[in-house]
């Protein structure tokens, strides 16, 4: 249940429009709805977080995954699908990264030689996961082509191939991120 004086009118203006038949939904965390007694509480949505960093050159890939991964039962987050018009979009993204439980670093021979917010976007993952437990996976890097990964990267992290079969990276990548999140509920 949410409580607390400040919050009242908001409580009261969520109830109203539950009341009313709308939904409400937290940006992929999960949605306000009436219990039993008809007060207002927070249903989790459960599903894993994903976070897809791109070069724009590579969007029609990362949408190919994007709508992969929300078909496997992932949340995937994509500026170009959840950035709203108005948002302040360099802290959407970071703030995306921050509540993703995994970060998808999509590669290829145009964004590793690319300049810009791929780049720092990699680089304020990388900050997010000096925060992570070592044993913990949190950064998956994946290739669309036969490219270089950055050596920072290179040096500790393995990779998923989307070249010559997709099929087959995607179902590495969706089996991986269903074990690390299934030994993350063992752990805790």
């Amino acid at each position: 249940m949410i409580r607390g004086a400040g919050n009242k009118a908001l409580i009261e203006l969520i109830h109203r429009c539950l009341l009313e038949g709308s939904a409400i939904e937290i940006d992929g965390l999960g949605s306000f709805e009436l219990d039993a007694n008809n007060r207002v509480v927070f249903v989790p949505n459960g599903r894993i977080r994903v976070f897809l960093a791109y070069a724009e050159e590579d969007q029609a890939l990362v949408r190919r995954l994007f709508s992969a991964l929300q078909r496997a039962g992932f949340e995937p987050w994509m500026d170009k699908r959840k950035l709203l018009p108005g948002q302040n979009w360099p802290r959407a993204i970071e703030r995306a990264i921050e509540m993703s439980d995994f970060f998808i670093g999509c590669f290829s021979s145009r964004s590793v030689l690319k300049r810009g917010h791929f780049q720092s976007e990699l680089r304020y993952a990388l900050e997010i996961a000096s925060r992570v437990p070592l044993e913990e996976i949190f950064i998956l890097p994946v290739r669309f082509d036969n490219c270089e990964l950055p050596r920072q990267l290179a040096k500790t992290l393995h990779y998923v191939d989307f070249f010559p079969d997709w099929d087959r990276g995607l179902e590495i990548l969706i089996t991986t991120m269903w074990r690390q999140k299934m030994m993350r509920n063992q752990d805790s």
